[in-house]
């Protein structure tokens, strides 16, 4: 990781309002969530980001859900536009995998529609069966 970067999953460091306008207003797969919604997801979720060291800025931020036991989905990864470019987004992912590693995971999946070269590095690679997978449309409101 550069000198200039740290990483961390302490929950205490996540800058909420940044990382719900990051996500709600410049992503293409979370634009327009409710800031409720992004918090009871950092919440319900294991969470990580990556920092400026001097100034302590938050640049990045990911989440796993995972039953920490046999399955992780990565998801939210985001690198602030003014961030990209620096290895931010390679030492966030890096970091999100090396604290996966030890619980010995059968599956890791993650959904993206860019940065398909940034995940091959880590050794994500397309379905072997994706026949197998099926996914349900969600529910709007809550029953």
């Amino acid at each position: 990781m550069p000198d200039d970067l740290f990483f961390s999953d302490d929950p205490d460091r996540l800058d909420r309002g940044r990382i719900h306008a990051w996500l709600a207003e410049e992503s293409y797969w979370a634009e327009g969530r409710p800031r409720a919604t992004q918090d009871a997801a950092i919440d319900a979720s294991w969470n990580f980001g990556v920092y400026d060291a001097v100034t302590g800025e938050q640049l990045a931020y990911a989440r796993v859900v995972t039953d920490r036991a046999t399955f992780a989905w990565l998801c939210d990864v985001f690198v602030a536009a003014g961030a990209r470019g620096r290895g931010v987004g390679v030492a966030l992912v890096d970091g999100v995998m090396a604290a996966l590693e030890p619980l010995g995971l059968k599956r890791i999946l993650l959904a993206t529609g860019d940065a398909h070269g940034l995940y091959e590095r880590f050794g994500f690679r397309p379905l072997e069966r994706p026949h197998d997978w099926m996914a349900r449309p969600g529910i709007l409101t809550p029953r």
